[in-house]
């Protein structure tokens, strides 16, 4: 039996399949749920550091008020960061959904779906973007026709094959420790682990969220020409994105001045602790995938190259930020998967790199 996914739906109907009008969904729309989710976020923070403050001064060097200060700084250059690539991102998935003739990457990719998922995780060499960017490109992919095991492979791998990744982690550490090599086969096999489990899932349909299954039905009945449909599916991504993006942002911020850094630098000589601490790090600080080898590097003196292995492969496919984003195309639960998977891999990854390099 194979399997349809919206994007294939999608295809199918711009090639011509018979849709009903009544099949239609109306574009999604923003709600309030996102302005009360970012005032929660903001209440909490502050409860939070006023509380710390007041019952554990001794915890943090810098007054209150300064650490407000840091951590709007701290989210605001994360989003300043992010926000070009996810931009380059939704007009590369323009590109693809709106301006590549049908059929063209059906053609190109293997049939098999092993082979397949190998060519897409190796897809990251050819887009220099960060893994804010991969996220529209990816949903661009989804909706021409590729499954969601498909598209996972190209998001968990693209951060790490990117080649200003690869060239600035040669820069940072050279082939030291094995780090650099360690991270490059290490994303690659987390890619393709995670898309040949969701791979066998009997509803792929099921991975992804209804709001994004109606925005697949929403772009293949848009009207127009290429222009027209490229301005409307712009704004339909920014909307997607941008939300998620800014939530994302201010977590990162907010993580950062409520975890003091000196409990994690504690622990930086403990082999196994220290993959434990780099892994919460990479999480926490959300840092773009292209500059994060040279602020691992700072770390090196500190942490065993397994921790630094960990945190440059957790950070860029499952930091707070990155979470944020996959949420608006898959469901929590799959995306509690996909994070489950990646953290156990990092660390078994950075235990073998303390064993064996």
């Amino acid at each position: 039996m194979t399997l349809t996914t919206p994007g294939r739906r999608a295809t199918a109907a711009r090639d011509g399949a018979a849709t009903p009008h009544a099949l239609r969904a109306e574009p999604p729309r923003l709600t309030g749920r996102t302005a009360l989710i970012g005032a929660a976020i903001g209440a909490v923070v502050i409860g939070a550091l006023v509380a710390i403050d007041a019952l554990a001064p001794h915890l943090f060097s810098a007054r209150l008020p300064n650490r407000l200060q840091d951590g709007l700084t701290l989210s605001l250059s994360v989003l300043f960061e992010a926000l070009p690539f996810v931009i380059l991102g939704v007009l590369l998935s323009i590109v693809v959904q709106v301006w590549l003739p049908a059929g063209v990457i059906e053609r190109v990719l293997p049939k098999r779906g092993w082979a397949r998922r190998a060519v897409l995780s190796l897809l990251g060499m050819l887009i220099p973007v960060c893994e804010c960017g991969n996220v529209p490109f990816a949903r661009g992919l989804m909706m021409r026709g590729l499954g969601p095991a498909e598209a996972l492979t190209f998001l968990i791998a693209a951060p790490i094959v990117n080649p200003i990744v690869i060239l600035t982690t040669h820069a940072a550490f050279g082939f030291d420790g094995g780090i650099l090599v360690a991270r490059l086969v290490g994303g690659y096999l987390v890619a393709n682990l995670i898309g040949w489990i969701y791979s066998r899932h009997p509803d792929p349909d099921a991975l992804l969220t209804e709001r994004f299954r109606d925005t697949c039905e929403v772009v293949v009945h848009e009207q127009g020409s290429g222009i027209r449909r490229s301005l409307a599916q712009f704004l339909i991504e920014l909307r997607a994105v941008m939300p998620a993006l800014i939530i994302g942002s201010a977590l990162a911020g907010a993580v950062q001045v409520l975890v003091p850094r000196d409990v994690l630098l504690a622990i930086g000589s403990n082999p196994l602790l220290s993959v434990v601490a780099m892994i919460a790090l990479a999480i926490s600080v959300a840092i773009c995938s292209n500059v994060d080898s040279f602020f691992a590097l700072s770390f090196a003196s500190t942490f065993s190259p397994g921790a630094i292995v960990a945190f440059l492969l957790v950070g860029p496919l499952v930091d707070i930020k990155m979470m944020a984003l996959l949420r608006t195309t898959f469901t929590a639960r799959t995306l509690a998967g996909i994070v489950g998977i990646v953290i156990l891999f990092g660390f078994a990854l950075g235990i073998g790199v303390n064993v064996f390099a």
